[in-house]
């Protein structure tokens, strides 16, 4: 069985999905739509300016959104007004508010289409690595996570422009559109927060939103999560986007430690040497080739009957929980989820 796939989006990010759609057996890349027509004919696939004349000329099994949050709504409902879906995909932020966000679950949800939010941090293969390894308490009894967040892409008057321009006019960067990944990532590790504490600041002062700060949260045991994040500083790297930063997981009996270089270690208390858990990452392209594991998870799931990870109706509490993050650094306050 072959599944046919048509995108929405031919801006920066749109080559990692098309890249993977292209590289995947079991799915056919039938169609992009761009309000840029010239970026979509750049594909080399049928090109369209309008979501429901190309839903109607390719007749496709998925599609897949990967545009920024304005464009959200309309797009899904055009996707669910056409009817023949057997999913959609939706790049993150998810919608631009909550509201519209749980209206657009809830559409897809009545309408009996899976709506998928591409969610990719927790398809790193370091992640899933260190999900293993927790699972199977390598490292004891979970106490703490601290991820540092350094791509060090965020310093100047130019810091962005290259890639993703509208990041310096976003009035909610850091946690909206970076932050979030992680939200979702410690509660793919660890569950879902009971509350947070956030203390927020912009160091970069062409940023219209903040792009450094720092996110406590509280995890069911007593567990505590650490986002420490600036974007204008970096880490020991090749390639600073490859894992964005550095994290510690620590145990009553070990500590894991994700590197720059994408590989996993593992240190036994009170030992001084450490064993590799998950060697180096060597792919070229962003994350540990994420994205292409998000979407053969989708096919998987579609195709073999697997359980789909961050279905919209479940993907809204990485949203209330960023909200939860905003109010926190508002009022100076621990806020409960």
């Amino acid at each position: 069985m072959v599944l046919r796939v048509a995108c929405v989006g031919a801006g920066y990010f749109s080559q990692f999905h098309i890249g993977s759609w292209r590289r995947q057996a079991r799915a056919e890349l039938v169609g992009v739509c761009d309000r840029d027509l010239p970026k979509a004919q750049a594909t080399g696939v049928p090109a369209f300016t309008d979501v429901a004349q190309m839903l109607n000329a390719v007749n496709p099994d998925i599609l897949d959104l990967i545009l920024p949050p304005s464009g959200h709504v309309d797009a899904i409902r055009t996707a669910i007004a056409y009817g023949d879906l057997q999913a959609i995909i939706c790049q993150k932020p998810f919608c631009e508010n909550l509201a519209d966000a749980e209206a657009m679950a809830a559409l897809a949800d009545h309408a009996g289409i899976p709506l998928i939010i591409h969610e990719n941090f927790r398809f790193q293969p370091w992640y899933r690595a260190i999900k293993k390894e927790l699972d199977a308490g390598v490292i004891g009894d979970l106490q703490q996570v601290t991820f540092r967040l350094r791509p060090g892409d965020g310093q100047g008057p130019d810091a962005y422009l290259a890639r993703q321009p509208y990041f310096q006019q976003m009035e909610k960067f850091l946690i909206h559109e970076t932050g979030v990944h992680w939200i979702d990532t410690f509660r793919y590790l660890l569950g879902p927060p009971e509350a947070v504490y956030a203390d927020l600041r912009r160091v970069n002062p062409v940023i219209a939103g903040e792009d450094a700060g720092y996110v406590i949260f509280d995890h069911a045991k007593g567990v505590r999560a650490l986002f420490d994040g600036n974007r204008s500083l970096d880490h020991v790297a090749d390639n600073t986007r490859r894992t964005m930063g550095e994290a510690l997981i620590e145990g009553s009996k070990g500590t894991l430690t994700l590197k720059g270089d994408g590989s996993v270690h593992l240190r036994g208390f009170g030992a001084e040497t450490e064993r590799v858990v998950l060697a180096p990452d060597t792919f070229d392209g962003f994350g540990g080739d994420c994205t292409h594991a998000l979407q053969s998870h989708v096919i998987s799931g579609l195709i073999d009957a697997q359980p789909l990870e961050n279905l919209a109706t479940d993907y809204l509490n990485v949203i209330r929980v960023e909200q939860a993050i905003y109010r926190s650094a508002k009022i100076g306050q621990k806020v409960k989820v």
